[in-house]
This record gives C-alpha cells, sequence and structure tokens, in this order.
C-alpha cells in the first residue's frame, strides 16, 4: 500500500531531535525554528518529558474514559492554574481540529442556534464545521459546504455588526492568525468581540490552537487584550508532540451526560504529556523565554530593509519578503540548514520551541541577513 500523497515532501528525514536541533538519516544537523507547526513548545526530547512518557508506558498506556483517571483531573488543574484559568472546565480529545470541532458544537447546542461568523484568512482545522469555518474553498468539500459561515474581515467592526444578527450561535477568532500569514487582531477588536457577543446571546470562541500555550508570552493570545471567552481552543503546543487537544468551557456552561466524547481524549499518555509540558514551562520560565526572544528577533526583523512588514508576539512571527526574495525559505533550509514556515504568497512563520536561545536567535538572523544581501 502506498500512502495518499497529498502533501509536498522535502528531501530530509529526520532521525533525531534534541532541543531546537533536528538531524537526518545522514546524520546533518538543522536548526528547528518551525517545530512542526507550533507542536514543540519546549523543546525536542526533553528529558523530564521523555521520562514522564517513560515511566507511565510502563505502567498502563491506555483505559476508556468510562473509569476514573486521576492523571487527567491533576493535569486539568495544573492547567487552570497555569492559565489563568482556574474555575474553567476542560474536555480533551486529540487534535486542534476536533477541539474546534466540539467547541462549534457546544456553542451550537448552548445556544439552540447554527450560524457561525469567521473571519477572513482564517484557518481553523480539516473537520466538517471547522474547516467551513476556514477561508479555504480548495479544502471546504461540497459535503463540508452546508454549514452556516459568514467570514467577515479581520478588525473590522462594521463589516462584524452587519454579519451579528439573532441567529448566531458562535463568533470563532484566532488569537493570532496562523495559517493566515500571522494576522494579529487588534486587542480593540477582540474587546468589541467580547461585548457584542455578550449583548446578542452568541458565544465567543477564542481559537489559539498555533498561538497560545505561552508562545506570545502570555498563556493565550488573547489575554493581552484582557478578554475571558465563553470557549478556549487549544491543542500543537500542548502535548510537545503527543496528540493532545482540549476545550476550555466556561463555568456557565453546563454539560449533561454524553453531551461531548470521545475514545482517546486525555489518555493515560496524553495526560501524562500535557503535564510534563505546563511543569517544564513553569520551571523553566519559558513563557517569559517567549517574549524576551521574541522581543529581540522583532525589533531586529524590523531593521532589515528588505522585508516589507513584520508581525507577531512573542515567538509568533510572520513576516513578508518581495516577489524576488521568494527562495528565501527554501535557500535557508538548504543553505543553513534551517527549518522555517511560510503563508502565502511569500511570508516567512517563525513558530520555534519556547526555549530556544539568544544564540540559537542569532544564527538565524546570520543567516537571513546573508540571503537577503
Amino acid at each position: 500500500m502506498r500512502l495518499f500523497d497529498v502533501y509536498p515532501l522535502f528531501n530530509i528525514t529526520p532521525a533525531k531531535a534534541l532541543g531546537s536541533w533536528l538531524w537526518d538519516d545522514q546524520g546533518k544537523k538543522y536548526l528547528d525554528l518551525y517545530g512542526g507547526h507550533a507542536v514543540i513548545s519546549i523543546g525536542h526530547s526533553h528529558p523530564h518529558y521523555v521520562k514522564s512518557l517513560t515511566d507511565q508506558l510502563n505502567k498502563i498506556g491506555f483505559y476508556s474514559n468510562s473509569v476514573q483517571n486521576p492523571i487527567q483531573e491533576k493535569f486539568a488543574e495544573k492547567l487552570g492554574q497555569f492559565s489563568g484559568y482556574p474555575d474553567y472546565q476542560l474536555f480533551l480529545c486529540n487534535s486542534g481540529a476536533e477541539a474546534n470541532e466540539n467547541a462549534l458544537k457546544l456553542a451550537s447546542f448552548i445556544t439552540g442556534k447554527k450560524k457561525v461568523i469567521a473571519f477572513k484568512k482564517a484557518f481553523h482545522g480539516r473537520t466538517s464545521g471547522a474547516v467551513a469555518a476556514t477561508d479555504n474553498p480548495k479544502i471546504v468539500a461540497p459535503f463540508n459546504a452546508g454549514h452556516e459561515v459568514v467570514f467577515v474581515p479581520l478588525n473590522d467592526e462594521a463589516a462584524f455588526t452587519a454579519a451579528l444578527d439573532s441567529s448566531t450561535a458562535a463568533v470563532i477568532i484566532e488569537g493570532i492568525q496562523g495559517v493566515g500569514g500571522i494576522q494579529l487582531p487588534s486587542d480593540s477588536f477582540l474587546q468589541f468581540l467580547e461585548r457584542k457577543c455578550q449583548e446578542n446571546g452568541s458565544l465567543l470562541i477564542l481559537d489559539e490552537i498555533q498561538c497560545g500555550y505561552g508562545r506570545t508570552g502570555k498563556f493565550f493570545a488573547h489575554q493581552h487584550a484582557g478578554i475571558k471567552p465563553h470557549i478556549i481552543t487549544t491543542a500543537k503546543g500542548m502535548g510537545n508532540g503527543f496528540p493532545v487537544g482540549g476545550v476550555l468551557i466556561h463555568p456557565d456552561i453546563k454539560p449533561w451526560s454524553g453531551m461531548l466524547g470521545t475514545t482517546f481524549g486525555g489518555n493515560y499518555l496524553a495526560s501524562v504529556a500535557g503535564l510534563a509540558v505546563l511543569e517544564v514551562m513553569e520551571n523553566e520560565k519559558l513563557m517569559e523565554n517567549a517574549a524576551t526572544i521574541g522581543h529581540f528577533w522583532i525589533s531586529e526583523l524590523k531593521k532589515i530593509s528588505t522585508i516589507t512588514e513584520v508581525r507577531g508576539r512573542g515567538l509568533i512571527i510572520g513576516f513578508d519578503l518581495p516577489e524576488e526574495k521568494k527562495t528565501v525559505r527554501t535557500d535557508l533550509l538548504f543553505k543553513h540548514a534551517i527549518f522555517t514556515g511560510e503563508a502565502k504568497p511569500n511570508t516567512i512563520r517563525l513558530l520555534p520551541s519556547l526555549a530556544m536561545t539568544k544564540s540559537e536567535a542569532d544564527l538565524f538572523l546570520t543567516a537571513l541577513n546573508e540571503e537577503l544581501k
């Protein structure tokens, strides 16, 4: 059997990883500034993370959610304390798309409505409701297109007000758009959305799957705006490579038996992985490091005249290059052995481990300046 050919692949086979570094099967060393789409939050193969998973696997790896799982409860308590949402409830699942799917379903249950407002350039996942709320018609199949979703421009209060009505169940927005090229909703726009949703009886869903989990220097990107959404979704950096997703749910939302469900979500290994990530983030002060290194990078990138725009907070950064420099990402990879991300047409995305060092940040700037000369 052959793999279903849906991804364009670099001719590189990673075989080992540690911290911010990868080695391929030929022994070549690469600096990883993308972390597999912001998944690697505490660094590859962190010893505490590896030990936690290994110890748990030697005890029990899996059973269903029909039994008590104290590790789940410990994980939820730690996440609530560290994120600043101790009074919220946690539903654990396996991915960001699943988290958004459950968030949208939950909003529809609570309001009894089905219309969703999303934003231009949004990406929320590839399952039915999540992909319908994603602004990319190419990946929305006819089967998915039946959902009632309206897209409005980011940071446009008038367009949003025109779209909001009594049939609106939910508004879903990324704390910072990732796939859309690191586009930031303004703090005032997020505050506006919170206020309008409360007035209208709609639920505000903050998708923090790529931009959250300490990446901006606060636990969630929306916390820079001082708001408290009804529902928050998270994944990617949550498990540092182990599939973990979560939905943080306002305490006023009451569950009923069977309202949401999952087979694998919150299993022993997922809960241990998530707990280990939070312990490392706290013990090594990785949110503070993300803020410091991110501020340094952004200030240095803004000094480079060839770059047309720099956007971001902490260690979620995007910068735009002119058309004549469109090969820079592949040049960084094959000439300097540095992994970065991209967004169309010519945006480079930086989503490294929150534990990356100043010297690693300098290596990238040196290589980038060489390619932009």
